[in-house]
């Protein structure tokens, strides 16, 4: 599916309107503070020269620290990407010169990301303007399914960001995709417990990571058969996992299969991403056969030569 980026929006500016460039700049919806700074440069003939002040953390999880100076004014930021730290500079640069000339016009914007206005929210351009920035992969879109008469059809759409997945319902598969992005964005300030983004994503799990693994859960997922009765997949599964480091996302399907059983998917968010079927005679038992195929699935594939 193709990716939706953020479109800068059409502002009219004339000759008298009393804009000075910071303020004419921070009103243009859709543009980044590194953007917003190099124009204001241009203008005032004051380029912002950026700097690298430090690199620290493991390889996994790098923390930058970026100066930029542009005139006079100073700013420093930092990120886990050399990009994120360099817009975190810019933005307090932006900071520092609004201070200076209180007229400015400051614009909503979340995390370094420039959102549109109330009245059309791009939420789908400001999750991947997010993910670029902070140098995440960029989120994925699938079509889980489609249900409902011709005449009002349902689509459910699933958002996919590092480890993390959101699903959302539409009558068409952009407003579905739309609604997945604000649920993912959400999912993200709640993580972080603020408005703010901090959170990090944890580093992808590969197969290869799990076929070379000597740990307790995965010696015992190959040792033991997984055809004992009335087992707990589900916890299985949940032990597995946070052992290895992925995490399992469960989705329920609406639809009941043609004998009338419920069904689940389980997705987890090892790389490439692994989705395994379940279905039962209740929601929970779905998610229990679910469990159970992805972890024979893992055992197939960890004790593969």
């Amino acid at each position: 599916m193709a990716q939706e980026g953020v479109q800068p929006a059409a502002v009219e500016t004339t000759a008298d309107s009393g804009l000075n460039p910071v303020e004419t700049q921070r009103s243009i919806p859709g543009k980044t503070p590194i953007q917003i700074l190099h124009e204001y440069g241009t203008k005032t003939g004051s380029l912002p020269v950026y700097a690298m002040e430090k690199a620290e953390g493991e390889a996994h999880q790098p923390s930058f620290v970026f100066s930029v100076k542009i005139g006079d004014v100073s700013g420093t930021g930092q990120g886990s990407s050399k990009k994120a730290a360099k817009h975190q500079a810019a933005e307090a640069a932006l900071s520092i010169l609004q201070k200076d000339n209180p007229a400015v016009i400051i614009k909503s914007e979340i995390n370094g990301v420039a959102a549109e206005t109330h009245n059309h929210p791009n939420s789908v351009g400001i999750l991947q303007e997010l993910a670029l920035h902070r140098g995440w992969r960029l989120p994925e879109y699938s079509l889980l399914m489609e249900s409902g008469p011709p005449h009002k059809r349902e689509f459910t759409v699933t958002c996919r960001l590092e480890s993390l997945s959101e699903k959302a319902v539409g009558n068409s598969k952009k407003v579905a995709k739309k609604a997945a992005a604000e649920k993912m964005f959400a999912k993200l300030q709640n993580l972080s417990g603020c408005s703010e983004i901090t959170w990090m994503p944890t580093p992808s799990v590969r197969f290869e990571n799990l076929k070379n693994s000597s740990t307790e859960k995965m010696c015992l997922l190959r040792r033991n058969p997984l055809s004992i009765p009335n087992t707990d997949y589900i916890q299985m599964m949940l032990e597995l996992s946070k052992e290895q480091g992925f995490e399992v996302t469960y989705f329920d399907i609406d639809e009941l299969t043609v004998n009338g059983q419920y069904q689940c998917l389980a997705e987890l968010s090892t790389s490439p991403v692994t989705v395994c079927h379940g279905t039962g005679i209740s929601c929970s038992n779905a998610h229990n056969d679910a469990a159970h195929s992805a972890l024979q699935y893992i055992k197939v594939m960890a004790s593969s030569k």
